[in-house]
């Protein structure tokens, strides 16, 4: 089964170039969906070699689905780009693009990681009125990371970004030049999982396991082999962005004196449904724990926390029973409202 998708072009509230990808079903039944990608990969990330992956799920339940490529995607123009510009141009374009297009006056979102983060800042903010309920999963606005990926973020992203602007899982297939051959060979003599050379630039970019954002056993070799298409460019901009915010424990604005973002209760109505896998080495489950706590003592028992015992971090996506495990509870909380 092949997904056909038509694509839009948009511009984010400060001119960036953005697009929305629509996937064409003729089975809609209920409201849209946006799917929210993270950094470093594009919305296709929700589209692994499988009829079970959650874009077909969702068509098969009867939603209009929806996936956005923000000006972090990698089928965009690379740019040096931070949260705060995310949650204030990106989503509220996106949000509103669909809306009009569809006509419909809500929708609800399943987010992913620094498409997270972004995206329940711009619903804290009060910037997405339309939206009424999101699904968030492995991080939302309390990032805790690993002891090691405290030590990478202050001590090596520094360093890295004497040489680098960018880091590209890619070059795990072609280093374009001598600094990013030397930087796979400290990869390949650090990382020594069965991964594949792409998998394991992922792991050193974005975590401290030994694979970071997934479970091998979780993955089949299909995926495993396209998986390795689907990381490029990432700014270390965002990493310098991401060190702040762990540093306070919740996210808070790259200019310096800003309050963070749970200073205050959130500014928006809807329900948030939170996912975190017990074996998420990039962000620890503890970060939606965290949020849920405070999304609580704004309204207690309005929203939900799943934690995952069996999952990482991108294997709730396309591990080869996510649509087993996980999906029929996004569904669920879906139909829920």
């Amino acid at each position: 089964m092949n997904a056909e998708f038509e694509s839009i072009e948009f511009e984010a509230l400060d001119g960036f170039p953005c697009e929305l990808k629509h996937f064409k079903s003729n089975n809609v039944s209920k409201g849209p969906v946006l799917l929210v990608h993270g950094a470093g990969v594009s919305s296709m990330i929700f589209n692994p070699p499988t009829p079970n992956n959650i874009i077909f799920k969702l068509a098969e339940e009867g939603y209009d689905v929806w996936l956005e490529n923000w000006r972090g995607s990698i089928v965009l123009e690379p740019n040096e780009w931070n949260l705060d510009e995310v949650a204030r141009y990106d989503h509220p374009a996106a949000v509103k693009k669909v809306v009009e297009l569809t006509g419909a006056k809500e929708i609800k979102a399943i987010i992913h990681c620094q498409g997270s983060t972004s995206f329940m800042m711009s619903a804290v903010m009060g910037l997405l009125p339309e939206v009424t309920l999101i699904i968030s999963n492995a991080v939302s606005l309390h990032p805790v990371v690993p002891a090691f990926s405290r030590f990478k973020l202050k001590a090596l992203v520094p360093l890295v970004s004497r040489f680098f602007d960018y880091i590209d899982p890619q070059w795990g297939l072609s280093p374009p030049d001598f600094k990013s051959k030397l930087l796979l060979s400290v990869v390949k003599a650090t990382h020594w999982e069965k991964d594949t050379t792409v998998g394991k630039m992922v792991s050193f970019t974005y975590g401290s396991g030994f694979p970071a954002l997934w479970e091998l056993e979780n993955l089949d070799k299909k995926t495993m082999d396209w998986i390795q298409y689907e990381f490029a460019h990432v700014p270390l901009s965002f990493f310098k962005h991401m060190q702040k915010c762990v540093k306070n424990g919740a996210l808070v604005p790259v200019a310096e004196g800003s309050p963070d973002y749970v200073s205050e209760a959130p500014r928006t109505d809807a329900r948030m449904v939170l996912f975190g896998g017990k074996k998420n080495k990039c962000f620890l489950a503890e970060s939606q724990e965290r949020t849920f706590a405070y999304l609580e003592s704004a309204k207690p028992g309005f929203h939900k926390l799943y934690l995952l015992d069996a999952y990482s971090h991108l294997d709730v996506f396309f591990g080869k029973n996510a649509h087993l495990d996980v999906f029929p509870k996004m569904i669920n909380e879906l139909n829920n409202g």
